[in-house]
């Protein structure tokens, strides 16, 4: 009777054994509504994220959050999030954007980190697959997924894959199928500078799918994005070109250190940067107490110009910042400074 009993248990140990340490939840497990998204402002900065990349309607014009919008493998979060892009969703661009930001005094960029989060499109409000979407990325946009046309490719059919960038060049895809989830963990050495990426569907256990792959990996901890950034058609200025809303789904999303968990929805160890309290199954996120200056990302700001001899990338298209090793833009566009990390071809 107790081997049985011990063999029951030894699962659950090992799963335990294997977890590393969350150093950042967002999880959605310290919200009631998305409008307590609102709570936040650069005077205010509470909850689990920044909220300010958005269009100028209400915020549940952009966020919803329900346990029907989670992956049902993801045990460890109540709720999910639905993200909304569409004709309102401009932000300091003619681009659609719907995007959250950690809000967080702990460090996520130092040693190896791993970035979890799970996504999923429905037939309902579909993203539409002629137009690139950036998902899930850096300010410097050093790896992200994208979806649908990517500007650049020669190939101007719509593409239904999702695809896993590093520096600019595609290293994985995969068909993305309404009403499943795909769960990814971006491994990310900053001491190393390099990149890999962990994988599954639905239920199962994450698996190394993309090999380590050298970046310009940096973070200031506080400008990695969850969400969509939908670039505007290259042949329309305004990026109202089309008026379908588009609904994208976000769940079991947290960073941690040490070790990877493979298992969906079995995060649970904390670190310094949130501390965790378990009640009736659900989990509930602390603020820390250490408490730093924090100031406003640089994403955005008034633009400035390089110009160079001309080169390949296109309207849209990175054509600078740090870290850049890649061409300059095309002959009639102008290479645009975004921020220190990411100059664009305008």
């Amino acid at each position: 009777m107790f081997a049985s009993r011990l063999l029951t248990f030894v699962p659950f140990l090992l799963a335990a054994v294997n977890a590393g340490t969350i150093v950042w939840d967002g999880r959605f497990n310290d919200y009631t509504t998305a409008t307590d998204l609102d709570k936040w402002s650069w005077s205010n900065q509470v909850g689990s994220y920044q909220w300010y990349i958005h269009g100028t309607g209400p915020t549940t014009d952009y966020v919803n959050l329900s346990p029907g919008y989670k992956n049902p493998a993801d045990t460890g979060s109540k709720q999910g999030a639905k993200l909304t892009i569409g004709p309102t969703a401009l932000w300091n661009s003619a681009m659609w954007r719907t995007e959250l930001i950690p809000q967080t005094n702990a460090d996520l960029g130092t040693g190896k980190m791993w970035y979890h989060f799970s996504v999923k499109r429905s037939s309902v409000n579909p993203p539409n697959p002629s137009y690139e979407h950036q998902v899930c990325f850096f300010e410097s946009h050093f790896t992200e997924l994208k979806f649908g046309w990517v500007n650049g490719n020669t190939d101007g059919s719509p593409d239904q894959r999702l695809q896993w960038f590093v520096g600019g060049t595609r290293q994985w895809a995969t068909a993305w199928d309404a009403d499943v989830w795909h769960n990814f963990a971006y491994e990310i050495d900053f001491s190393a500078g390099t990149v890999a990426m962990w994988h599954s569907t639905g239920a199962a256990d994450l698996v190394l799918t993309g090999a380590a792959v050298s970046a310009s990996t940096s973070t200031n901890s506080k400008d990695w994005h969850l969400g969509i950034l939908r670039l505007p058609d290259t042949s329309v200025a305004t990026g109202l070109d089309t008026t379908s809303s588009e609904d994208w789904y976000f769940s079991g999303v947290y960073v941690e250190s040490g070790s990877i968990n493979t298992k969906i929805g079995d995060g649970s160890a904390t670190g310094p940067g949130t501390t965790m309290s378990t009640t009736a199954g659900s989990t509930t996120t602390v603020k820390p107490t250490t408490t730093t200056t924090s100031t406003k990302p640089t994403t955005m700001t008034t633009p400035t110009t390089i110009t160079a001899s001309a080169g390949t990338q296109t309207k849209w298209q990175q054509c600078g910042g740090i870290g850049w090793t890649g061409s300059t833009c095309v002959a009639g566009l102008t290479c645009t400074k975004l921020n220190d990390y990411y100059y664009q071809c305008l």
